[in-house]
């Protein structure tokens, strides 16, 4: 009876490994292989997240996941092919599937997650709506600006917050709506606007834009909460799992000290959370429809979460902007990945 109990054991752990293997892609998967490029949405211009370089390379954190992705399912971080969208456009443009991934500083909201027919993957930045002044108005709280003119970019959160938050502290505002984020961000710093109101991180980016960064305070107040995340189409679990899973992958590989440097000799470490990570142990891509190196590839291209944000948002950076809530949860942030097994 025994022998009969463990034969029977291992047929099902056998057909589990064979049905892991033999998952088909999907169509976003189909799509982007049948292509060999992926198509990623993104920002016309945000320091830190998604900015063309003096060589015409796109950089930054948004930028770097997108490449992540690429390297997951192509193998090759390269194949990436950064669609500029506005804040108008962004939106359709993946619903009607001319993007397969949006990464571009998009608030998760109930809405987008539900009528417009999106589903946000994970969080790769926490972010909150706050102001830019000029410091020789010697503004020092948000509710100095009764009857300031305030900047805005249209079809965003931030146009909606702002009005919800002038209307429930009862302060006057006059706000000059513009269509793309670098005209709203020229009419400010060209003092046209007595405040600019962003995402912190996007202020802090905007600032060291500005021919003396320091001519700019960003005000203390947070009016909302902004959490940024990548986000797919309805309809296709496993490309929703591929995108959120590598944003995971990333995450966890700061948890467990794997870096781009280091990734190959880690291929080694008796560390059964880093075996699983890297595919040296368990059939964790193949669910999915990817190589068990899915993780690794990604990882070798563009670094760990951590390293990513050190590059676009670290001391060294043109933002510097400490992690603070984008820190891991161990060191007091919130950035957990759920657990690779």
């Amino acid at each position: 009876m025994l022998r009969h109990l463990i034969a029977a054991g291992l047929l099902t752990l056998n057909a589990a490994s064979a049905l892991a293997q033999a998952v088909a892609p999907g169509p976003t998967l189909a799509t982007v292989r049948a292509r060999d490029v992926l198509a990623c949405g993104a920002h016309p211009g945000a320091p830190g997240f998604g900015v063309m370089d003096s060589r015409g390379v796109y950089r930054g954190l948004d930028a770097d996941f997108c490449r992540a992705v690429a390297a997951a399912t192509l193998g090759d971080a390269e194949k990436v092919r950064f669609t500029i969208l506005t804040s108008q456009a962004r939106l359709p443009a993946l619903q009607s599937g001319q993007i397969d991934v949006l990464a571009r500083t998009t608030t998760w909201t109930q809405t987008r997650d539900t009528a417009n027919g999106l589903n946000f993957t994970a969080v790769n930045f926490f972010d909150g709506q706050g102001f830019l002044v000029h410091r020789r108005a010697n503004v020092e709280r948000a509710a100095q600006l009764d009857g300031a003119t305030i900047c805005v970019t249209s079809g965003t959160t931030n146009e909606l917050n702002l009005a919800d938050w002038a209307r429930s502290n009862a302060i006057r505002i006059n706000p000059i709506v513009f269509e793309q984020n670098d005209e709203t961000r020229l009419a400010y710093l060209s003092g046209r606007c007595d405040a600019f109101s962003t995402d912190a991180s996007q202020l802090a980016g905007i600032r060291s834009t500005a021919r003396v960064p320091g001519d700019h305070v960003i005000l203390p107040d947070i009016i909302s909460k902004e959490p940024l995340a990548p986000a797919v189409r309805h309809g296709d679990d496993q490309w929703f799992d591929i995108v959120r899973w590598t944003l995971f992958a990333l995450i966890e590989a700061e948890e467990l000290g794997v870096t781009q440097a280091n990734a190959e000799a880690m291929l080694a470490s008796p560390n059964p959370a880093i075996r699983r990570l890297l595919g040296v142990a368990g059939d964790h891509g193949p669910m999915m429809g990817v190589d068990r190196r899915w993780a690794y590839t990604a990882i070798r291209a563009v670094g760990n979460y951590g390293e990513i944000y050190d590059r676009h948002f670290g001391p060294q950076s043109s933002v510097a902007l400490p992690r603070g809530l984008n820190n891991l949860w161990t060191r007091g942030g919130l950035m957990y990945a759920m657990p690779v097994r």
